[in-house]
């Protein structure tokens, strides 16, 4: 495989007479992929690469340079990738589109500019932190509180943009936008009293519904009554996904101290399941009508039917307490849940229980592991901060590493998939790899 190393310059091109590329299939639409759960379509499955090497120039298509940071996952339709990226301060906010076939970079478009910013009060977070969403004729972008706009895929030009949705999100904004009929849903889940979700209609970016958190005590008040640690205990990251309830959608979203079921259409509030978890940033999953809620400390299994309803918090089927993932959104394989915690060791659940099968490391490096996993039935591929990618087989009764590769550079962002090909966005570049 050839190698090439592209330096693109990085200006937005889309006003040149340049023909507008694909915008279909919609390989990779949502920062976890088309089912919105980080598996990766069976037609895609076999052709993906197994094996890479970057010193020797193995599986590597094309390299391109990227300038400023982001954890956004890049979405992938057609021609086209796109991801976020900011400064360091969040004083500039960009907007990358590249050309998968040949890593140039097409877009690289100021979206907006915030003249003081809040500082991040951490050092893991950033302010390019939620990904876009993707449909055949719209881009959605979306960095929290600073900005969230609809660009046309096929000329990057904004269509309608939104600064006025405000939260303070103290550690930076996390959770990103998802997409129900004709209804674009964000999460706010800040300090002080900002926690809501918004739905906006997609085609004209006003509000359509706006909901309150209801939770009542985030159990972080101080003898004087007010918040400790600054609100943190307040904070939430998770983006939401859904469940199937007898033939209607509830969206399934956790916030600090609570997770929620809610009619997407309306966002009305279902059903509150309470926890002892704060700051959860892995989406739920769902199979057989029952979702898997990780509220950043417990992973709560609860079965979803038409008698959940109000305060379901007793009717969990079980809860595991520790060893659960906090950064890293896990995905449901051959009836198992498959995670990593922040210290890189992966577990292996059984969904009837909440046991694990088993439980390793899976790097050789140190560092920490804040990308998502993907997998097909066959593979689950994580990724480490420090370019470490192990390749795992899904089988539930041991551990089985089946390929481990490195680049120079360490990920925050989630592998994606599309026609067969991995993309990777490191800290400093993003590659194409393929067998």
């Amino acid at each position: 495989m050839k190698f090439s190393t592209l330096v693109a310059p990085l200006i937005c091109v889309s006003g040149l007479a340049l023909a507008a590329p694909a915008t279909t299939p919609l390989f990779w639409p949502d920062k976890q992929g088309p089912t919105l759960n980080g598996m990766v379509p069976e037609s895609e499955a076999a052709k993906l690469p197994l094996e890479w090497n970057e010193a020797e120039h193995k599986g590597i298509a094309w390299k391109t340079p990227l300038e400023n940071e982001g954890h956004s996952t890049p979405v992938i339709g057609g021609d086209m990738i796109w991801f976020t990226a900011a400064t360091t301060d969040g004083t500039k906010m960009y907007l990358y589109g590249i050309d998968r076939n040949n890593g140039k970079i097409i877009h690289h478009k100021l979206m907006f500019e915030n003249p003081s910013p809040e500082p991040l009060g951490n050092p893991t977070n950033n302010y390019a932190a939620p990904s876009c969403v993707l449909e055949a004729d719209a881009l959605y972008v979306h960095f929290g509180t600073y900005g969230t706009a609809r660009v046309n895929p096929a000329t990057g030009e904004v269509v309608w943009q939104r600064r006025d949705i405000k939260c303070r999100h103290f550690r930076g904004p996390g959770s990103s936008p998802v997409l129900f009929e004709n209804l674009l849903i964000l999460s706010f889940d800040g300090i002080e009293d900002d926690q809501f979700t918004v739905a906006l209609d997609k085609v004209t970016g006003k509000d359509v519904w706006r909901n309150k958190r209801s939770t009542a005590d985030y159990g972080d008040l101080d003898k004087d009554g007010k918040p400790t640690r600054d609100g943190d205990m307040r904070k939430a990251f998770c983006t939401p996904s859904f469940i199937q309830v007898g033939g209607k959608t509830q969206m399934l979203s956790c916030a600090s101290r609570a997770a929620f079921g809610y009619d997407p259409l309306t966002g009305k509030e279902l059903w509150t399941l309470h926890h002892t978890g704060y700051n959860a940033a892995i989406r739920p999953l769902s199979q057989g009508g029952i979702a898997y809620i990780n509220s950043g400390k417990e992973l709560i299994a609860l079965k979803v039917d038409a008698t959940t309803q109000g305060d379901v918090t007793s009717r969990s089927l079980w809860i595991r307490d520790r060893n659960n993932a906090s950064f890293s959104s896990a995905v449901l394989v051959n009836d198992h849940i498959i995670q990593a915690n922040a210290a890189c060791v992966g577990y292996c659940v059984d969904l009837k229980d909440g046991k694990h099968t088993w439980s390793e490391r899976l790097f050789t490096g140190a560092g920490k592991m804040f990308a998502s996993a993907i997998a097909t039935k066959e593979r689950v591929y994580f990724f480490s901060e420090n370019g470490e990618g192990t390749v795992l087989a899904t089988d539930p009764a041991k551990f089985t590493v089946l390929a481990r590769n490195k680049l120079d550079s360490g990920m925050t962002s989630s592998p994606v998939a599309a026609d067969g090909a991995l993309y990777l966005r490191t800290k400093t570049d993003l590659y194409k790899i393929v067998k």
